[in-house]
């Protein structure tokens, strides 16, 4: 009885392995995960992320292939602009603005900085998406 007490007492004092996120089926690059997308497996991957909550909603930067770990690197915030989408430019300068039409020539989600073709004058211009979808370019922005 007092063997069994001991190993019952070693198997509760070890430290549990994490539980490590990994791809379910092959998930394409600029997919936004669903719970569907990954299991958690009992075992301390390297890298893997360990909170199924902080991956649901994201998008997938890379292809993401079944059985993989998925590591934050994998994921970023989902797109809210994509490619050739057009979008509302909004130039800011001073105390003047300026809302005229672009199209997009990359995706980008909030905060990303990306390209976008004027449609007016077919000048390429950067600017910052913004959490509205709008493209913010500021007069140091032209480019």
């Amino acid at each position: 009885m007092q063997r069994l007490a001991v190993t019952l007492l070693a198997i509760l004092a070890s430290p549990a392995a994490a539980d490590s996120m990994v791809a379910t089926h092959t998930i394409k690059a600029q997919s936004v995960l669903t719970a569907d997308d990954f299991t958690m497996v009992a075992a301390d991957i390297p890298g893997a992320l360990t909170d199924p909550s902080g991956a649901i909603g994201q998008e997938a930067r890379v292809t993401l292939y079944a059985g993989k770990p998925i590591t934050a690197e994998d994921l970023g915030a989902a797109a809210l602009i994509a490619r050739n989408q057009t979008v509302s430019l909004v130039y800011r300068s001073g105390g003047l603005s300026i809302l005229t039409a672009g199209r997009a020539l990359a995706p980008g989600a909030a905060g990303d900085v990306i390209k976008v073709m004027n449609l007016a004058s077919h000048a390429t211009v950067t600017g910052t998406v913004g959490t509205d979808g709008n493209v913010f370019v500021t007069t140091s922005d032209k480019g």
